[in-house]
Parts: structure tokens; C-alpha cells; sequence
């Protein structure tokens, strides 16, 4: 688990979301997991770190990778919101959760 990931656990508890588990391995035969998942709602949450210092979401293979990730997801019903780790400091992650739990979008 990264720092960042345990921000965003500490969010979601703050605000009441205890529906999410972390690790969820949501493929019944690939080895692929979600760092959150709420299994009830079809909703995955992905923290990409190092995205500025060329980690592995973004070089070319690990990029792939995660394309035929979240591709079979949508394909299974899954909605899958991916955050940079900025957006978990500085809260916009947790926004965009909370519109995926409620429903809606706002500008």
C-alpha cells in the first residue's frame, strides 16, 4: 500500500464510505485487483502514483497493462475512477467519489 492510498482510506472513512475494500480482486481468473472497491455499487477506485517521474502507469507496458485492466472491468459493470496522488492530497478525489456514490456529476 502506498501513502497516498492510506490518505484516501482515511478520507473515505472520514466522510462514512466503509464500503470499500482495499485489494479487491474483482477478476475470477486473472490476478487483477483494485486498490478500493465497493463490490455493492460497481465502483473501483485506482491510486496512480509516480506519474510524473515515468512509474510504471505510465511507460509503455505497464500503460498496456492497464488498459486491458480497466477495459475488462467496464466490460464486467465495473465503474473504474483512476486519481494521480495529488488529487488524493488535495482532495478532488474524494469529490469525484462522493459524485459516483451520489449519482450525479456537477461542474
Amino acid at each position: 500500500m502506498s501513502k497516498p492510498e492510506d490518505v484516501l482510506a482515511f478520507q473515505l472513512g472520514v466522510v462514512g464510505y466503509h464500503g470499500f475494500e482495499r485489494e479487491y480482486r474483482f477478476h475470477p481468473v486473472r490476478r487483477w485487483r483494485f486498490d478500493f472497491a465497493n463490490p455493492e455499487i460497481k465502483l473501483a477506485l485506482e491510486v496512480e502514483g509516480a506519474t510524473w517521474a515515468q512509474g510504471r502507469h505510465t511507460r509503455g507496458s505497464g500503460f498496456e497493462k492497464d488498459c486491458e485492466k480497466y477495459n475488462t472491468a467496464a466490460l464486467m459493470g465495473w465503474r473504474v475512477l483512476r486519481f494521480p496522488s495529488g488529487w488524493v492530497d488535495d482532495g478532488r478525489a474524494l469529490d469525484a467519489v462522493e459524485q459516483a456514490v451520489m449519482g450525479g456529476a456537477h461542474d
